[in-house]
């Protein structure tokens, strides 16, 4: 689960591993707030700076460091330096900061939170209206997310209390319902919209997303009536469901001529290279 975390209205991204119930950080980001670094090359150059004495004396936490890709500043995934909380925390060591207890009281937040969130999933979709807050999202575009996030959440429950558990079932079936009411894979929308592993909700348009719960709703109270099971059963749910808002879609363009599906973004504006 990739994620943004917000410090000092300070972006640091993150990585949450599911599986290993652990928490990645960007050394890169934080590594720039505490040293009050103005732009992320100066920070990765400081962290290079760093990362080379760190090497030489042998800490642990650099030795451990590990890579995964990232969304950076121009919306590309590239591999940056990530680090769990312990390995944070000696670095943060090696950082004359006056940031750096501050930091070391959010970073088991962090922690905490997720603990919370595991518990009460409420909570998640709470901080997660928070950090689309500080992204700029509207409010009227937020509702309309947290609508359709909780429309997809009665589905999937639907689904695995149906007997469908696997995570490529899980995609399939929401494929099929994407591919039927706009006419495209989720891969080929992401690729119009110029995305690669950022959540296709997270960037669609109110439009968008209101066609999509559209669809999951109708998809789920068609499978209810017809008491649908396993993944056949269910793919022709999706297909029905889908259909659903596929007519509406046409129905609204036609009177607006106007598409509801795009390629709009919310990605960060790209840097014109210098010559």
């Amino acid at each position: 689960m990739s994620n943004i975390k917000i410090f000092e209205d300070k972006k640091v991204r993150s990585q949450y591993d599911s599986e290993q119930e652990v928490w990645y950080f960007s050394i890169v980001d934080i590594v720039g707030i505490l040293t009050d670094q103005p732009t992320t090359d100066r920070a990765r150059n400081y962290w290079k700076v760093l990362k080379n004495r760190l090497l030489k004396e042998g800490n642990e936490s650099v030795t451990n460091c590990n890579q995964l890709k990232l969304e950076a500043e121009d919306g590309k995934m590239r591999l940056t330096d990530i680090g769990n909380v312990e390995d944070i925390f000696r670095i943060i060591q090696s950082i004359p900061s006056p940031k750096a207890e501050p930091f070391k009281q959010w970073l088991a937040k962090v922690g905490y939170e997720r603990l919370q969130e595991i518990q009460d999933p409420a909570l998640s979709m709470d901080r997660a209206r928070e950090n689309w807050q500080k992204m700029g999202r509207s409010e009227k575009w937020i509702q309309q997310r947290m609508m359709g996030q909780e429309t997809r959440n009665k589905l999937t429950d639907y689904w695995k209390d149906s007997g469908v558990t696997k995570k490529d079932e899980f995609a399939f079936l929401t494929n099929i319902i994407h591919q039927e009411w706009t006419g495209l894979s989720v891969k080929k929308h992401k690729e119009i919209k110029g995305l690669k592993s950022q959540n296709l909700r997270d960037h669609m348009s109110e439009a968008e997303l209101l066609f999509t719960a559209l669809a999951e709703l109708s998809t789920r109270q068609i499978a209810e009536v017809n008491q649908a099971k396993g993944l056949n059963e269910n793919a022709k749910a999706g297909k029905k469901g889908g259909a659903i808002a596929k007519n509406a879609r046409k129905e609204l363009e036609a009177k607006t001529g106007k598409n509801v599906v795009t390629g709009e973004n919310f990605l960060p504006p790209r840097k014109e290279k210098k010559n």
